[in-house]
């Protein structure tokens, strides 16, 4: 699986106009399925997020977890993050997981994410989504299982 993870002071995710996730301090997680990718995948790709250090300490270095914060985090389906730009200009997508699987291990990532402690939020899989967020850093790190 792939993730990108955004640090953000805020973070929401709407369709047709509605909010339907949002969180205040926390992560704003992308998350992407990969063909061959697992229910092992997504529980591990929970575990190393909810313990990334990746917030200020007292010292102001990044030290710090979610689970040590008390954050959030807003989990949003990105397939794009498989795509295939090494060639052409046109981006290929055939490395992301079938849609049924992508969303089943989208779930389920979710769900390992929130047995780890952390509040979560999320988007609807599949839909056309608008995200708004506040990267606070700005932090951005890219994860792969």
């Amino acid at each position: 699986m792939r993730a990108l993870v955004q640090r953000v002071s805020e973070a929401a995710v709407r369709v047709d106009g509605t909010t339907i996730g949002e969180i205040g301090p926390g992560l704003l997680v992308l998350v992407c399925a990969m063909a061959g990718d697992s229910e092992a995948e997504a529980d591990k790709l929970a575990r190393r997020i909810a313990r990334m250090r990746i917030f200020r300490d007292e010292a102001g270095k990044m030290n710090r977890a979610l689970l040590d914060t008390g954050g959030a985090a807003l989990v949003v389906s990105q397939f794009t993050l498989a795509a295939d730009t090494a060639s052409g200009n046109r981006p290929g997508f055939s490395r992301a997981a079938a849609p049924d699987l992508g969303e089943r291990l989208y779930l389920r990532f979710a769900e390992a994410l929130a047995a780890e402690g952390i509040e979560v939020a999320t988007g609807r899989f599949g839909a056309d989504m608008k995200v708004a967020l506040v990267n606070d850093g700005p932090v951005t790190i890219w994860i792969e299982t």
